[in-house]
């Protein structure tokens, strides 16, 4: 009754089987752990936005270029303050407001931008504080450039004079006459009414739409596994149930040829 799997047929279905059930567990669990390890980045993440205020700070020069290491490390820079920007639309502790901007001329002449704080409100210059005068230090969490994924992030053009939407030197290099650094420092400690922003995780780390899409294609893998059995299964039943009408003498006759009308 079971002749019928040693034909060329069966052996090529078998063969097939074979190789793409092995292929499709492994797909789905390579997928699966792209996504364990999304899920460790998420976790690793969280851990260093959250910034140790009692970590001693180290030169910029030094942490540069950000990466996921150095991002959210404390950075220090010495300089004087120059230009003062507006961010609008920021949010804080599900309030919204604006980060005050100041971009620190340093030694070696480039502008490192510097969010002095946080204020609610719409952006206002009236109320955002002079940074000091004179040569300064400051020290804060180092971030990178923000992109146009960024939270709170607003590349549409049409803001006013002395804002800007965007913390990145691409958004900063028509504004500021100086070179710009390719990163920026939020401050330990915020001054004259303004809030301390806090620092934010590295971009492309964690639980984004890639993670979910690993999580996706280790369904659809592990699901292609289960069609490929099951399938094997109902040609298999469907095979036998022929094998055994044969063996009975039930299998169906062939139909006769139709005569021609021509």
């Amino acid at each position: 009754m079971y002749r019928f799997l040693l034909t060329p047929r069966w052996w090529g279905i078998n063969v097939f089987v074979a190789l793409a059930i092995p292929l499709c567990l492994f797909m789905g669990s390579w997928q699966l752990g792209r996504f364990e390890d999304r899920v460790e980045d998420h976790e690793d993440a969280k851990k260093q936005a959250a910034v140790d205020p009692s970590a001693k700070a180290r030169p910029l020069a030094g942490l540069l270029p950000v990466n996921r290491e150095t991002s959210g490390e404390r950075a220090t820079a010495t300089g004087r303050y120059g230009k003062q920007l507006l961010v609008p639309d920021r949010t804080l502790d599900d309030r919204s407001g604006y980060y005050v901007l100041t971009l620190l001329r340093t030694d070696g002449g480039k502008s490192l931008p510097v969010v002095r704080g946080w204020l609610p409100g719409k952006a206002d210059a009236g109320r955002a504080p002079a940074p000091p005068k004179g040569q300064v230090t400051v020290t804060g969490a180092l971030q990178a450039s923000e992109s146009t994924s960024s939270d709170g992030a607003r590349t549409a053009g049409g803001l006013p004079t002395g804002q800007v939407g965007m913390i990145s030197a691409a958004s900063l290099v028509n504004i500021v006459p100086d070179d710009v650094y390719d990163a920026w420092v939020t401050l330990d400690q915020g001054t004259d009414g303004l809030r301390p922003v806090p620092a934010a995780a590295p971009e492309d780390s964690g639980l984004n739409l890639k993670a979910f899409q690993n999580l996706g294609y280790t369904g659809e893998w592990f699901v292609f596994a289960g069609f490929v059995v099951f399938m094997w299964f109902r040609l298999f039943r469907r095979e036998r149930e022929f094998a055994r009408d044969a063996a009975l003498g039930l299998a169906p006759e062939p139909e006769a040829p139709q005569p021609s009308t021509t």
